[in-house]
């Protein structure tokens, strides 16, 4: 995190140079989109921390959700200061006691570890767009702030997962001809 904090430190230095130029519309419509995504995560996230029983797991969830709400007011600030009109944001989800929950509607912990994981897969990569497309060096910080800490985030959420045994790994590659994995 040292390396790119200096980097952000130094894109910091060059930000004033073009906050006066109005952003361009694949901006716009980045960041209208990555707020949508992280008002649909919210709810998700509610349901699954009502849904778990497993207490590692529902701290993970509690940590996501964390970051979504940090994240979600820093784009909404930025969204308003911009102009930028707001996605409609999802209502938050009750609390529910999770044993309530009847068979067949309830998920299990394995599937709401591998949900969050897609979840913040697409998140990382949509942030990694943005930020390579954006002009203005403001848009471009603070998407690559958005990446780096989902990814921080993913790093704990997969080694939850793997010690668990809940990590979907796809079939090893053998090349043809070969009886070993290319490793």
């Amino acid at each position: 995190m040292n390396i790119l904090e200096s980097a952000i430190d130094t894109f910091k230095t060059m930000t004033d140079q073009d906050e006066d130029q109005p952003l361009h519309v694949g901006e716009v419509m980045g960041c209208w989109i990555y707020l949508t995504g992280l008002e649909l995560a919210k709810a998700t996230v509610q349901a699954a921390i009502n849904t778990t029983t497993d207490h590692e797991l529902k701290e993970l969830l509690e940590e996501d959700l964390a970051l979504g709400t940090s994240q979600r007011k820093r784009l909404y600030e930025f969204m308003i200061k911009e102009g930028i009109s707001l996605p409609p944001a999802s209502e938050d989800v009750p609390s529910s006691d999770p044993k309530a929950i009847p068979l067949g509607a309830k998920l299990s912990d394995d599937v709401l570890a591998n949900e969050l994981s897609l979840k913040i897969y697409s998140l990382i990569i949509r942030a990694a767009g943005i930020a390579a497309e954006s002009i203005r060096v403001d848009v471009g910080m603070l998407f690559t702030q958005f990446q780096a800490e989902k990814i921080a985030f993913a790093v704990k959420l997969k080694h939850s997962m793997r010690k668990r045994g809940w990590i979907r790994i796809p079939p090893f590659y053998i090349p043809p001809g070969s009886t070993q994995p290319v490793s």
